[in-house]
């Protein structure tokens, strides 16, 4: 019965570890891969699409550098500098609710959320990280304004410079995926059209349009931007 059972766990270890990556080097280059970003985009004209940009003062450097690396991609897609909204909150943990505030307040088609998480000594990392991923991913669902999850969690600060770096920038990424949801959304929704939130806070007001040829003139309002 003994031998049964030891002959039953060695196959099973045997068909588990064969599905697995083993040695240092397969491991090494898992993590290589994951630094460098594998997305492609087309050619993206942004340049009647609005975008907030809501960053923590949290690793400000490090954030810093993300949201350049952002802006530079809403450059290149054409997006007017004045319709790029920026604004910060302390910590990860606030970004969510400034996402919805902003997301209600119908002055953007879409949204990048930017910060840096680095793993501590305790469970602090993984709390945070649950419950903004979470929160973040709920308000696009809930708003239907797109909203980017621009929020490195990173177990060192050795990954973040790997990620936020001239060469490999994931806020340019971010940037992009900023510009092709916000075209997505308006193809869906019809730009400029009513749009419902789906929770009872009504309807987006959108921007009167300008003369031909010039842009939508934004009222200034109090608090966000």
């Amino acid at each position: 019965m003994i031998s049964r059972i030891i002959l039953f766990t060695s196959l099973l270890a045997t068909s588990v570890f064969g599905f697995a990556p083993v040695g240092n080097n397969a491991a090494l280059r898992t993590s290589l891969n994951a630094a460098e970003s594998e997305v492609s985009f087309g050619e993206l004209d942004g340049s009647k699409v609005r975008i907030g940009i809501i960053r923590t003062r949290w690793n400000d450097e490090h954030v810093t550098n993300l949201v350049d690396g952002a802006k530079k991609a809403l450059k290149e897609c054409n997006v007017e500098e004045d319709n790029i909204f920026e604004t910060s909150v302390p910590g990860s943990f606030e970004l969510p609710l400034a996402a919805k505030y902003l997301a209600l307040s119908g002055t953007v088609d879409a949204i990048i959320t930017a910060g840096v998480l680095i793993k501590g000594d305790t469970m602090h990392f993984e709390y945070i990280c649950d419950a903004t991923s979470k929160a973040i991913m709920n308000v696009g669902i809930q708003t239907n304004i797109p909203v980017v999850f621009g929020v490195l969690t990173c177990l060192n600060e050795e990954q973040v410079k790997k990620r936020s770096s001239d060469d490999n920038n994931h806020g340019y990424d971010w940037g992009k995926t900023a510009v092709e949801m916000a075209l997505l959304r308006q193809e869906a929704l019809g730009a400029g059209g009513k749009t419902t939130t789906g929770m009872g806070f009504g309807t987006a007001t959108p921007l009167e349009g300008g003369s031909k040829g010039e842009p939508a003139k934004r009222e200034k309002g109090p608090g966000f931007f």
